[in-house]
């Protein structure tokens, strides 16, 4: 049996107000960046293509850091992880402020992301070591999840509004000023709280990577966030560059879709109840192709629109929730003795998934349009269903032979 330091004693409100921050900074970085996004091959004398990259590598880096990072936060303590990766994070927002070349602003944001990945694991390391037994952990991460979907809407808006009166320099100051705010509250509140007994322990993750669901069940989370991914690659230049909104314009109706997210997610226990992992991924999916479908017409049917592009991610957003509220616990569900492996090892495969086929998708296709997503959603869509498929046929008991 495991103790906790002593040290931590936080309550549940406090403990949100300390840990929140570093979860909502790692999303923001991404989001708050997007209106400007159209802007910046020409300020930086660069390419669309480079550009993409920094959202890509971005995400790369926020997936395959939690692999390094975790182990490292088992060994040397969750505190030393936390603050090394908040301070790299202000250092390099800071620095992307101050670009002038294309190279120099993709290294920072490279290490932006390196240090917003430290903090991610340090943070939900922490919420195993104080709540992983307690009913308060249901409260935190259902904040997480809420993150994750909420910080899309008002990101972009932020960022519009930050780039219109300030200019794009001020939203990576921004990024830098909340993360020193994070940085100095953790250095007097957050504790260590590695257990003071755990003993080193190396099993292997083989049969995590042996099991057909736990790479159905990723690649179900990798469709429904790669579809998003891919989707807000593409809106900036759909939206702003072919259908003439403003990039406040473009903020609010982006928003739309995150607060479709957000309303459906209020409804994840009753559908997962109803229909279990296997029942909502498989509706997520259909939602995904449907989705796809009225995309797919409204790009056939005329010039960009609201109704033509927005209104269909509508219905992928809420295939999305139905697939990844339990995308999770279905990939994991074999695994309770080794699951710090195993949640690293699904982080960092639906990242590289989501990255390299997303950033595939954006870059051989017109990113100027519907396609990517369309392409994306239903090629992910119908090889997850696949799999599902295969995987419920294998678990079905054998009628007796005569």
């Amino acid at each position: 049996m495991t103790t906790i330091r002593p040290a931590w004693a936080c309550s549940l409100p406090a403990a949100l107000l300390l840990m929140a921050p570093f979860d909502i900074l790692a999303s923001l970085a991404m989001d708050i960046y997007l209106p400007v996004v159209p802007a910046m091959p020409g300020i930086l004398g660069t390419t669309p293509r480079v550009i993409q990259l920094t959202l890509s590598l971005y995400m790369v880096m926020l997936g395959v850091g939690q692999v390094i990072f975790g182990p490292v936060a088992d060994r040397i303590g969750r505190r030393p992880v936390l603050l090394a990766g908040a301070s790299l994070f202000i250092v390099a927002s800071l620095g992307a402020a101050w670009s002038s070349t294309a190279a120099a602003f993709l290294a920072l944001r490279l290490l932006q992301a390196i240090g917003a990945s430290a903090t991610l694991v340090a943070t939900f390391a922490t919420v195993r070591d104080v709540y992983g037994s307690r009913p308060e952990g249901a409260v935190v991460y259902g904040l997480f999840g809420s993150i994750l979907a909420f910080v899309p809407a008002l990101g972009p808006v932020a960022g519009a509004l930050i780039g219109e009166f300030f200019g794009w320099r001020a939203i990576f100051a921004t990024l830098a000023a909340s993360g020193l705010l994070a940085l100095l509250h953790a250095g007097f509140r957050w504790h260590e709280t590695l257990p003071l007994d755990r003993a080193p322990m190396r099993r292997s993750v083989l049969p995590i990577l042996a099991s057909p669901e736990f790479w159905v069940y990723t690649a179900g989370f990798s469709a429904g966030m790669g579809t998003f991914f891919v989707f807000f690659s593409t809106a900036p230049r759909v939206l702003i560059g072919r259908a003439g909104y403003s990039e406040i314009e473009f903020s609010a109706a982006f928003a739309t879709v995150a607060l479709v997210m957000i309303a459906t997610t209020r409804f994840a226990r009753s559908f997962v109840a109803r229909w279990g992992s296997a029942g909502c991924v498989a509706r997520g999916m259909a939602l995904l192709v449907c989705g796809a479908v009225l995309l797919g017409m409204g790009e056939l049917l005329g010039a960009p629109s609201f109704l033509g592009f927005i209104l269909p991610m509508w219905v992928i957003a809420v295939g999305i929730v139905f697939t990844v509220s339990v995308t999770a616990n279905g990939a994991l569900a074999r695994f309770d003795d080794i699951a710090g492996s195993a949640v690293a090892l699904y982080f960092c495969i639906q990242s590289l998934i989501v990255s390299i086929v997303g950033t595939l998708a954006v870059t051989m296709l017109d990113g100027d349009t519907a396609w990517p997503v369309i392409s994306y959603a239903t090629t992910m869509a119908v090889l997850v269903s696949f799999g599902l498929a295969a995987c419920t046929r294998s678990h079905r008991p054998r009628r007796p032979s005569a």
